[in-house]
């Protein structure tokens, strides 16, 4: 059995924003900072000063893209920020946000987190009308769209454009005065809003406001626009209200820092709590619990718990050797998990190991976690998933567009277990894992694990337009 393009799910992007600070430059590159995590390809800041529009972004981490010189010349007591790793578009710095345009409200820069899954078609209609892209990214689509909307107002062009876009969208946008936070209908991508002294901060994960020195006053809800101007906080509803949310669980389960709070659920808790759900559902007779760091940290260590066995850091990270997933090149990424983590041998000889990790794609990465532990002795690897198997392709950010790059959609559970060399092999169920968040699962969004998706796309055309956007032949 082999896999194409071995590794995990590429993350997608974060964004921050802040408005009415002196210091805003620097405010935004430390919430970005704290959002390293969700992105390591690219990295931009936007500040407005006296109108003017100052922009800088770069490939790499926060810390390569600015130095201190650079954030001096970012001037202002406005701005928005982003990283990114592409999920639509391809990878170079002529896809790195924030972007901006001019129109005849003045100028709008954007930094957008999620996918839009009828980009096909607006940007067709959009170039038929003579609209020219500086980029490949859905993002620069709403910005045109934003830019050719009626209306006298931003507020105007808002209600006009968005209602025309379909899929996954937290954003932040800057204008010449205002500061604006959105969420599409139904919540896919976080997004929350903070005060720090007069200032006004919007950012993915409250994390990236905590390092501020913010206080969180909530998050920005499903269909909801947040307008600040002249330190005034406005919301404003363009969409119809409906009850459907659509949350993507894997925030719980992966993507979010454990230090974060998403729907009043601390991250942490529901991780320990995937592992009570997989101690529950795989009562295995072991020695130990050990995770794949750092993602399954805390679902180990909640199966360790639940279960009265050892919880062992086994495997070591080296912490600077970067995030493999996150690298845009499939050799590179295979080079780069040689490096990343090392097995302290003596802890597993002869013992009976129960290994717990977030996810498992593509599963080239756990195979050889396993062989690992087999070379130094280990005497039985149990293989446990802290979520259900991924079968279907998510179109709304995550990095597993097709079908037959994912393994659970093209194998058994033992035909997978045996291409491991794991004694077992569990997934954690979709009630168990709805189980942990403690909420219903009517909020969240399921289609990777179920097929379900809340928005309908087309198949065909998606592809298409993914492939054209990457700059390959579909």
């Amino acid at each position: 059995m082999t896999t194409k393009n071995a590794g995990y799910p590429k993350h997608y992007c974060g964004i921050f924003g802040i408005i009415g600070h002196q210091n805003a430059a620097t405010l935004t590159y430390m919430g970005l900072d704290a959002l390293q995590h969700r992105g390591q390809e690219a990295a931009g800041i936007t500040t407005v000063e006296n109108g003017a529009f100052q922009t800088h972004r770069g490939l790499g981490w926060v810390s390569q893209v600015f130095t201190p010189e650079r954030l001096a010349t970012l001037n202002g007591t406005a701005a928005i920020g982003h990283v990114r790793y592409s999920t639509t578009g391809s990878s170079g710095l002529h896809n790195a946000q924030p972007i901006s345009v001019r129109s005849a409200r003045g100028d709008i820069a954007i930094a957008h987190n999620g996918n839009l899954t009828n980009t096909w078609l607006l940007r067709g209609q959009l170039e038929r009308a003579g609209a020219m892209f500086q980029s490949t990214t859905d993002s620069e689509v709403i910005l045109q769209l934003l830019a050719r909307a009626e209306g006298a107002s931003w507020e105007e062009a808002l209600a006009k454009a968005l209602p025309s876009c379909d899929g996954a969208y937290s954003l932040v946008l800057l204008t010449e005065n205002k500061l604006v936070g959105i969420r599409d209908p139904f919540g896919f991508r976080p997004l929350v809003l903070g005060t720090l002294g007069d200032a006004v901060l919007l950012a993915s994960e409250t994390c990236a406001l905590d390092i501020t020195g913010a206080t969180t006053l909530r998050e920005v809800e499903p269909g909801e626009i947040v307008i600040v101007e002249n330190g005034v906080i406005r919301s404003v509803q363009v969409f119809p209200k409906h009850t459907r949310r659509a949350f993507c669980i894997f925030e719980y389960i992966y993507f979010s820092r454990p230090d974060g709070v998403i729907m009043g659920k601390n991250v942490y808790d529901v991780r320990l709590n995937l592992g009570a759900e997989l101690a529950a559902e795989y009562p295995i007779d072991a020695d130990m619990a050990l995770p794949i760091p750092d993602s399954g940290n805390l679902a180990a260590l909640g199966y360790a718990r639940a279960r009265g066995i050892p919880f062992e850091m086994a495997f070591v990270r080296n912490h600077y050797s970067g995030r493999t997933f996150l690298l845009p090149a499939p050799e590179h990424r295979e080079a780069r998990a040689r490096m990343k983590l090392n097995l302290i041998g003596k802890l597993v000889k002869d013992k009976r190991a129960v290994v717990v990790d977030d996810s498992l794609v593509r599963g080239n990465t756990a195979r050889a976690r396993v062989r690992t532990l087999r070379e130094a002795g280990a005497k039985e690897v149990h293989f446990l998933i802290s979520c259900p198997p991924h079968r279907h392709p998510c179109v709304y950010g995550i990095d597993f567009p097709d079908r037959k790059e994912l393994m659970a959609a093209n194998y058994s559970t033992d035909e997978i277990r045996a291409f491991l060399n794991a004694d077992s092999l569990g997934y954690l169920s979709e009630e168990g894992m709805i189980r942990a968040t403690g909420l219903p699962k009517e909020r969240f969004c399921l289609a990777c694990y179920t097929g379900e998706y809340p928005v309908p796309y087309d198949e065909t055309r998606y592809k298409e337009a993914l492939a054209r956007a990457a700059g390959v032949k579909s």
